[in-house]
């Protein structure tokens, strides 16, 4: 039988061994919390088998336990957990419900609506994947953020509910221990010692195998170097944007537009949450009867895209939504094909690509760094305070990966960078017009 990793080491307690989540061989093993009683358990499942429901689970040699129902988070549903895996029929009428739900209770883009979808079903499915993107709200205040984070993460697999004004090791235990999804309000940080800590949660978090390092002080006043996993899905709003780039490429985002969408209340009605609630019970049956089928289906890429891009969307198209949702999947996120070249072609980098694709200076042209940095200085000079050198275009030329060389003296660049350049013109975004030609 084929082994999968548990989701979480079993943490040992006084009480013994506590367990929330773990895939182990054929077995599929979730935390519950049963609202009637107020009590926590363990739901047992898998391909072929009956699900039960157990008070504790022999793993090996051990016997572990559910998280305690007395546990803070639970108590306070700071975390949010399923009572019971529920019926839910066919895979096609549960993204209709879920689908349903989300748009009874907030105003989103109707383009969006797959995306959304698609992103709920994968955090219950999550930990099939190496690799995850995030999802973002973005808009002003009063544009519908906070309300899309709570009606769209109370169905999401153990969500988790933070905000910009948290502290950091709460949160880093609380992924660590419940291996859910991290629902995060007021995510625009100003970089402080403590948020550039929590920006780490999203720099660490898509991708398995980069834990978050912290100490910790023993009883004994002993420094403990302790690994946090931090892996898995997430679902911010923010009003704007980061500056970092890589960052910002995990992220698929939805713009939320100011008013008030036809339909959807003012005020969530109480309603809203047992509805989230029958939702969670039939998504945990999806979890329990398909996350062992569920592969990474490396076909699906747009070889024309991105590989960040790729990256990050396949887990979404890897799930069983069907053909006419990865395909409003692929509509929403070609945009970020747009705005990634965009912002390339924007950059010193990509500006000093357009004056190389200008100049023709890819094959037997010999082109000066002196030269280069004349046509930038023309074309460019008045984005930047300060001169335009040619040791800093150098600087920039080298960067690119081309090659230089002194020639009576000069710096020029080196002939016989034609393939060079197309790759980047093309990563860039950049018209390719030209290119090859020796100058005149």
């Amino acid at each position: 039988m084929p082994h999968h990793e548990p989701m979480n080491d079993p943490q040992p307690s006084e009480s013994g061994n506590k367990l929330v989540s773990v895939v182990y061989d054929d077995l599929i093993v979730d935390t519950i919390f049963r609202r009637d009683t107020l009590t926590t358990a363990f739901v047992v499942g898998g391909p072929g088998r009956e699900t039960e429901i157990r008070s504790d689970i022999a793993i090996g040699s051990e016997v572990y336990r559910p998280v305690s129902a007395s546990n803070n988070l639970i108590k306070h549903r700071a975390v949010l957990l399923p009572s019971a895996p529920t019926e839910y029929g066919d895979l096609e009428t549960l993204l209709v419900e879920i689908g349903d739900y989300v748009r009874r209770y907030v105003g989103l883009p109707e383009h969006t609506a797959s995306l959304v979808t698609a992103y709920v079903l994968l955090t219950w499915v999550y930990d099939a994947f190496n690799e995850l993107p995030y999802l973002r709200f973005r808009g002003d205040y009063g544009t519908g953020k906070t309300r899309a984070l709570l009606v769209v993460g109370s169905i999401c697999y153990k969500a988790f509910f933070a905000s910009g004004a948290s502290t950091v090791s709460p949160i880093f235990h609380t992924l660590d221990l419940f291996r859910g999804t991290l629902i995060f309000d007021e995510a625009d940080f100003r970089f402080t010692d403590e948020k550039a800590e929590l920006v780490k949660i999203l720099n660490n978090g898509n991708a398995k195998g980069f834990p978050v390092l912290r100490t910790q002080v023993t009883p004994k006043k002993e420094f403990n170097p302790r690994a946090f996993s931090i892996f898995g899905p997430k679902i911010v709003g923010m009003r704007r944007s980061y500056a970092d780039k890589a960052l910002e490429s995990r992220f698929l985002t939805i713009e939320m537009e100011p008013g008030h969408a036809d339909g959807v209340p003012i005020n969530l009605p109480d309603r809203q949450k047992d509805d989230a609630a029958q939702l969670r019970n039939k998504l945990l049956m999806f979890r329990l009867r398909e996350r062992l089928s569920i592969l990474l289906d490396p076909s699906l890429a747009d070889p024309l895209l991105e590989p960040r891009i790729n990256q990050i969307v396949l887990p979404l198209l890897s799930i069983p939504i069907g053909k006419a949702m990865r395909d409003a999947i692929w509509d929403s996120v070609s945009v970020l094909q747009e705005d990634a070249l965009a912002d390339r072609s924007s950059s010193t980098e990509g500006e000093v690509l357009t004056i190389l694709s200008r100049m023709r200076s890819a094959d037997e042209a010999i082109v000066s760094l002196s030269e280069i940095a004349k046509s930038f200085a023309d074309l460019f000079g008045n984005e930047y305070e300060r001169p335009t050198t040619s040791r800093w275009i150098g600087t920039m030329v080298r960067r690119l990966g081309f090659a230089t060389y002194k020639r009576n003296g000069v710096s020029v660049l080196r002939p016989g960078q034609s393939a060079r350049l197309r790759s980047l013109m093309a990563r860039y975004g950049i018209d390719e017009e030209g290119v090859g030609e020796t100058g005149s």
